[in-house]
């Protein structure tokens, strides 16, 4: 089972998939976290990556599927949750060749809708534990003390890429990029629009009466 998050940043795809993943036992593949895995490791295609990385410059598509790729090990009866892959039209083709190729396919596409202004304002909300890497965000979930973290004490601070202008960027990448991938993927298979600016339990409960029917399906 393979199932696809897209969403503009701050549509809380985090969120949603750290929930679809311990309710349905999926395995989350986040692009981010096997960047830092493989360039970490020093893997042969974490040191191709890294390269990259270390310059400001994008990783190719190429390189992107691969290691997404080396992650899907058993794509026929595994199930997997990508978040943050594919990011483009050239990946999301990539992707669908390389299962094509495997016996398997997309089974299901979730793309958390969310306005660029409720973007921004959740975005340039969100605080970050300078301790223990906490996320909290001022509007839908404070700190019980103001600013400062309820675990450990520590002050909280405004990521790089979480300023109003650097969010502005992110989201005209964001639609220049993977917007495409919404027009592509509903002629491609199960596709579902879910309306992001909800509160988060109500997102979670949406996705969840969708794909309940699907795992017992694939149990069945």
């Amino acid at each position: 089972m393979i199932i696809i998050l897209i969403g503009a940043p701050g549509s809380g795809k985090g969120t949603q998939a750290a929930f679809l993943s311990e309710r349905f036992g999926l395995t989350h593949l986040s692009t981010g976290d096997i960047f830092r895995s493989e360039i970490s490791s020093k893997t042969p295609l974490g040191q191709q990556a890294a390269k990259y990385v270390s310059k400001g410059q994008l990783v190719p598509d190429s390189l992107v599927t691969e290691m997404v790729a080396s992650r899907l090990s058993d794509p026929q009866g595994g199930r997997y949750l990508l978040d943050g892959f594919p990011r483009n039209l050239a990946q999301a083709q990539a992707l669908s060749s390389l299962l094509s190729q495997k016996g398997a396919g997309v089974d299901s596409v979730f793309f958390l809708n969310l306005s660029s202004l409720e973007a921004i304002k959740r975005l340039t909300s969100r605080r970050l534990c300078g301790g223990c890497g906490e996320v909290y965000n001022v509007l839908s979930r404070p700190p019980q003390a103001e600013g400062k973290c309820d675990k450990c004490g520590k002050g909280l601070v405004v990521r790089d890429d979480d300023t109003e202008a650097t969010s502005r960027k992110r989201l005209m990448v964001y639609e220049d990029l993977t917007r495409p991938l919404v027009a592509y993927y509903k002629t491609e298979g199960a596709f579902h629009e879910v309306d992001a600016a909800r509160p988060p339990q109500d997102v979670s409960a949406q996705l969840g009466a969708i794909i309940t029917p699907l795992v017992s399906g694939a149990r069945s």
